[in-house]
């Protein structure tokens, strides 16, 4: 999926979800420029952002990678992430190159199993102090 989105580069993540916090704190060590803005998914800016876009608002089971106003879901999300923050994790885009249906095989498996693979906060992972400027609502976002 790749809509246009104007308000520069943002990652909205399920802030339940252990892996999907866990990949926030990764990009927020890489991302040196701090190039990124950030969402939970719960929150009202990111539920709403899942609606306008079609996507599933009960169970959030796609990152939404935005990098320069093209929106990115499932595989391809991660690919764009890892392209924008540098050297040398840019190599890890590499698996946005993979055929489709291979890319759509290997996410779903993750995706639907997240819970059970690597497990659930009970509430929103809120982010510390120095962060909560680059949510794009400025509590942190937590709904």
């Amino acid at each position: 999926m790749q809509d246009r989105f104007e308000g520069g580069d943002l990652i909205v993540f399920d802030g339940e979800c252990v892996l999907c916090s866990g990949f926030f704190r990764f990009i927020t060590r890489v991302d040196r420029a701090e190039r990124f803005r950030f969402a939970h998914a719960q929150s009202a800016f990111g539920h709403a952002l899942y609606e306008a876009l079609g996507l599933p608002v009960d169970d959030y089971e796609t990152n939404l990678i935005i990098v320069d106003g093209v929106v990115y879901t499932h595989l391809d999300s991660f690919a764009a992430a890892m392209g924008a923050v540098g050297w040398p994790w840019r190599g890890l885009a590499i698996v946005g190159v993979l055929p489709g249906p291979v890319k759509t095989f290997l996410y779903n498996r993750i995706a639907r199993n997240r819970y059970a693979l690597f497990g659930r906060y009970d509430t929103c992972m809120m982010p510390d102090p120095h962060l909560i400027a680059r949510f794009v609502d400025r509590d942190g976002g937590a709904a």
